[in-house]
């Protein structure tokens, strides 16, 4: 089951990147919550598809090879982003709408469940 998450959230992972990547302005205008962050950064926006790339690519590679070290490496960029939406979240005052419930679906769960992934997977197959 490991296997399969890491493949999963690195394949969401890679779909995150080339759809920031990809059509910029369409994801600024369109994910709830972005436009809050302020004005589009195309420069910063393509920084973070590229950790999205290389997040996935990680979690690909850790769930095709059962390779836990990987695995971790590439979730931690999930991982950190997460955080960092729950700090920004409680400093909206914890309000319980659409932004919260993207971040949720979108960041903080993807994030758990590669970390959780990646910590249990083992070398050969066999899953804590």
């Amino acid at each position: 089951m490991q296997r399969q998450i890491l493949l999963g959230v690195g394949g969401l992972s890679l779909v995150t990147a080339a759809y920031i990547g990809g059509a910029t302005q369409h994801w600024y205008e369109n994910v709830p919550g972005v436009v809050l962050t302020g004005p589009l950064n195309f420069h910063f926006a393509q920084d973070v598809a590229l950790a999205y790339l290389l997040s996935g690519g990680m979690l690909l590679w850790a769930g095709h090879k059962n390779d836990k070290s990987v695995g971790v490496c590439g979730a931690g960029w999930l991982v950190l982003h997460a955080m960092l939406h729950i700090w920004m979240w409680i400093h909206r005052g914890v309000p319980l709408d659409i932004v919260a419930l993207t971040n949720l679906l979108g960041i903080q769960m993807p994030a758990l469940l590669a970390f959780f992934a990646a910590i249990n997977i083992q070398a050969g197959g066999k899953q804590a």
